[in-house]
């Protein structure tokens, strides 16, 4: 096998004949997703789909983790410069829509952490296989942000309102969790997860059924607890269904009092340490989410991020970063403080278009797929 030692945040391994072998290598850094990662998979997966001598995909993460998502001490850095970080959020979300409309198979081979932004390289993929140790979440409300990467498409088209719980409250999916509710196709014990790569490249090939076939032979069935979230249905449906967030609060309120519903508990206390702008965001983001087809929603998350950055409705996200990875003090101040201070009307701004110009340019037809990059926008 040949490899770019060179590429030392993401290692592209070109196996002999037909697999293409991607690793994101920042171990010490849980594998985030920086500026040279993004540019380097938007590289790769253009060049991939367009060899026909590569016909399969595999990516995973190095050490202990698959991805945990963008580098927010890249967009904590930027805060007091204009659209620091406007080329590589452009870029990513160019990104998210070629993975999500793929023209070759992917497997995703995923371990420890996959959040935010990393799991964009896990669920839309035709396989992903995950562990017993797989840890999912998608925490950005909280520190200020929305659900981003293509999630108000993906989660609010979970059953019920378990779009809005995942979103608003960050909840944690085991592997079997996410295999249970659609999020990834197949659950691999970890000490097995070598051996099915090993499988896969010497397999050769990237005819579907004989991928799947491969996998098949290393998966567990699937089994959740009953204290899962996913068994909690009835309650999420409930309390997740109301119009605001207040409503929200007060529908879990009552619901927690009930017997059984202890488990509430915590997921009040995390909800009212979030940032109430975030929540409010993110809500509408995945309500208008329902309706939105891909490309919509994708354009309308990167103009949500834009704006965030530039701190049009709140300067929640940079609190929220300073407290959770700059001073690690997990004491964020707030502003404004509490859900019934938050202007509608800046959410609402927040999530007006753009000028055509200006707005993510997403390929819509065959002959434009690898067109609208970042060089070829007004932003460049």
């Amino acid at each position: 096998m040949a490899t770019n030692p060179e590429q030392e945040e993401v290692v592209v391994t070109e196996a002999k004949g037909h697999v293409r072998l991607i690793t994101l290598n920042q171990p010490k850094k849980l594998n985030v997703i920086s500026p040279k990662v993004v540019y380097l998979l938007a590289h790769n997966f253009e060049k991939w789909e367009k060899d026909e001598d590569a016909k399969l995909l595999i990516i995973k993460g190095s050490g202990r983790a698959f991805s945990a998502g963008g580098d927010l001490r890249v967009f904590y850095e930027g805060r007091s410069s204009k659209d620091y970080c406007l080329e590589v959020v452009y870029r990513y979300y160019w990104l998210c829509y070629h993975i999500h409309t793929y023209k070759k198979p992917q497997v995703a081979l995923v371990h420890g952490i996959a959040m935010g932004g990393g799991a964009i390289l896990m669920v839309p993929m035709k396989f992903s296989v995950v562990t017993e140790k797989t840890v999912f979440a998608m925490p950005e409300a909280s520190i200020g942000f929305h659900t981003d990467c293509s999630f108000s498409y993906i989660l609010s088209r979970l059953p019920g309102r378990l779009g809005e719980y995942f979103a608003l409250t960050g909840a944690r999916l085991s592997g079997e969790e996410l295999v249970a509710a659609g999020l990834a196709t197949h659950l691999v014990p970890l000490d097995k997860l070598s051996a099915l790569e090993n499988q896969l490249v010497s397999l050769n090939s990237g005819d579907e059924s004989a991928v799947k076939a491969a996998i098949e032979e290393f998966s567990l069935d699937v089994q959740i607890s009953q204290e899962s979230v996913l068994n909690k249905r009835e309650a999420i449906d409930e309390c997740f269904s109301k119009d605001t967030v207040d409503e929200i609060l007060e529908s879990l309120e009552a619901e927690s009092r009930k017997e059984g519903n202890g488990w509430i508990v915590p997921v009040l206390k995390g909800l009212k340490r979030s940032s109430p702008t975030g929540l409010k965001i993110t809500l509408k983001s995945i309500r208008d989410g329902r309706k939105q087809t891909l490309s919509e929603c994708l354009k309308k998350e990167f103009r949500l991020t834009i704006n965030i950055l530039r701190a049009l409705t709140s300067g929640d996200v940079y609190e929220g970063i300073r407290a959770l990875t700059i001073d690690k003090d997990n004491s964020p101040k707030w502003d404004p403080l509490t859900l019934g201070e938050v202007d509608s009307k800046k959410v609402d701004l927040v999530f007006e278009p753009f000028e055509e110009a200006y707005e993510l340019n997403i390929p819509e037809t065959e002959e434009q797929r690898w067109t609208g990059k970042y060089e070829d926008s007004v932003y460049a």
